[in-house]
């Protein structure tokens, strides 16, 4: 089987090859327009090249630059607003998280199979899918692109992970409170927002951070808990703000973790549906000195206090910077490039909107030698495949299976700092052979993607829930295909995608022949794969 997979992948490998010689003036206006589609939105979906022809790239740019002024298509709100009616406040669901498993605990079974883990990994998968379609349906539909490239930007930058503790259920709440909102606004805005958030508190353990001489008792446990922990500090200035060379030191971060004690949540005292608390007997009150300034004792203030001097140091700038720069440009951006989103970024006192404009408008990005040299994360190949099939997509669990399948499950990268976005990490044989198997059900339609969630039966959202096709390495040389399935139709995928594919490309899936995998092969084939 792996054998067939690696002849597959070479053969599809063999379909690309550089694109050569000048191109007309009609071309290069549709390179243009590829271009932007594929980087400030998740690709073209049909009409989209044709839209920001007319429109103009500049256009097209400052109108997603203010996606306030893009309507929503009724439709897509309407769907919108139905699963957000589902969604319980915040200190709701802490509490009943808390009281599920604390139930476990008391009938004996918190720590034997079927027991508290089984009970909490259940409520996490029935949740998972409503979280997979309240991320993934607008990255699909909304004109609003780049607001949802920024949304998957910005969530990896400040990472939480869904599989830990109160995080199974507070996912949804962290990006639609903490992210979503300040995805184009102030950096120290969404710097603020993660800070707070008891999704970011839990997962980075600062809510039981406490001074030596305080203690704190975990909630639905007889267990207490003195002492500090320095896990949000160290990545606050590692990946968050100034990074890994930003010139800090070790008893820093020890200091800094001193000044965020006391900062913690309690559902209890919850006041517009938010929990955070800050707790003045857990703070420590002693004598600070951190990155060579002596911090008075405020209390609550001394944590803002450290997010202002973070989010407006030019350390930080020049880390933001870096990493938009290689999320937008290229995976090795120029130094000066980020140089001047670093001088704008401080200029404008860390405006997102206004770093995004600088980055947009500068010659590394407008290159054409950039165009189609940034090599697609799973996420984004996943939404960019849908889009360009133009299929709806009511049932996401596909969708989710196939990130899984890919390593990159939504809401599910362990570590705090995210998943890389270059090609070194995702660019192998058998995260291709994964492209290919899930490519080859959206373009043969065996993918139930129209299909309303509750008509699935399946209880995990991450498994495989299409029918299978035969192996991957057998796409380009099937014919027959179960009369219920109903294959796309490889001329409009090829309309929608224009110029993306090449010529040399067409040629080759033309030499194939007439197949029902026509345009699994255009969706597969290695000029797709990149943006």
């Amino acid at each position: 089987m792996r054998q067939k997979i690696l002849k597959m992948a070479s053969t599809i490998g063999c379909l690309i090859l550089p694109i050569a010689g000048a191109a007309t003036a009609e071309t290069a206006t549709q390179a243009d327009a590829l271009h932007v589609l594929n980087r400030l939105a998740f690709g073209p979906r049909p009409g989209d090249i044709d839209r920001v022809m007319k429109m103009g790239v500049d256009g097209y740019i400052d109108q997603q630059l203010h996606p306030e002024t893009i309507p929503m298509p009724a439709e897509l709100s309407e769907h919108l607003t139905k699963l957000s009616q589902g969604e319980m406040p915040q200190a709701d669901l802490i509490t009943t998280y808390r009281k599920v498993i604390k139930a476990a605990m008391e009938d004996g079974t918190g720590g034997a199979p079927g027991g508290g883990l089984a009970i909490r990994n259940a409520l996490y998968k029935k949740m998972a899918v409503h979280f997979g379609e309240l991320r993934l349906i607008p990255a699909i539909e909304s004109p609003r692109q780049l607001e949802e490239v920024m949304v998957d930007f910005w969530f990896n930058h400040f990472n939480v992970v869904a599989g830990k503790g109160l995080d199974h259920v507070l996912i949804a709440d962290y990006e639609r409170r903490a992210i979503r909102p300040y995805a184009m606004g102030r950096f120290r805005d969404l710097l603020g927002a993660t800070a707070k958030h008891p999704a970011m508190l839990f997962y980075l353990d600062n809510w039981l951070s406490t001074s030596p001489s305080a203690t704190v008792r975990v909630p639905g446990t007889r267990k207490t808990v003195a002492g500090l922990n320095e896990n949000y500090a160290r990545e606050l200035m590692e990946l968050h703000t100034l990074g890994v060379d930003g010139g800090y030191t070790q008893p820093d971060v020890t200091t800094l973790a001193r000044m965020l004690t006391g900062w913690s949540f309690d559902p209890r005292r919850a006041e517009n549906d938010d929990s955070f608390r800050f707790f003045e007997k857990l703070h420590d009150h002693g004598s600070k000195v951190w990155l060579g300034k002596t911090v008075p004792v405020r209390g609550l203030a001394e944590g803002e206090w450290a997010l202002d001097v973070l989010a407006s140091s030019p350390a930080t700038a020049h880390h933001i910077s870096y990493k938009l720069a290689q999320y937008f440009v290229a995976d090795d951006p120029s130094p000066e490039l980020v140089d001047l989103l670093a001088q704008r970024f401080l200029a404008a006192d860390g405006d997102i909107r206004a770093v995004l404009e600088v980055l947009f408008k500068s010659p590394e990005f407008r290159s054409a030698t950039s165009f189609g040299q940034k090599f697609k994360t799973p996420y984004q190949y996943v939404i960019s495949v849908v889009r360009a099939a133009g299929v709806e997509v009511r049932n996401v669990r596909p969708l989710l299976a196939a990130m899984n399948r890919m390593g990159m499950p939504l809401y599910g990268c362990q570590s705090p700092d995210g998943y890389k976005n270059t090609e070194d990490v995702w660019l192998n044989p058998d995260a291709l052979a994964q492209r290919i198997s899930f490519v080859s059900g959206v373009g043969l339609g065996r993918s139930p993607l129209a299909t309303g969630v509750d008509d699935v039966v399946d209880k995990d959202p991450y498994a495989e829930s299409m029918p299978r096709t035969s192996a991957p390495a057998d796409i380009a040389q099937q014919s027959v295909v179960p009369a219920e399935a109903t294959p796309l139709d490889v001329n409009a995928v090829l309309a929608t995608v224009g110029d993306q594919i090449s010529a040399q490309t067409r040629a080759k899936i033309a030499a194939l022949g007439p197949s029902p995998y026509n345009a699994a092969q255009v969706l597969g084939s290695p000029d797709f794969t990149r943006r």
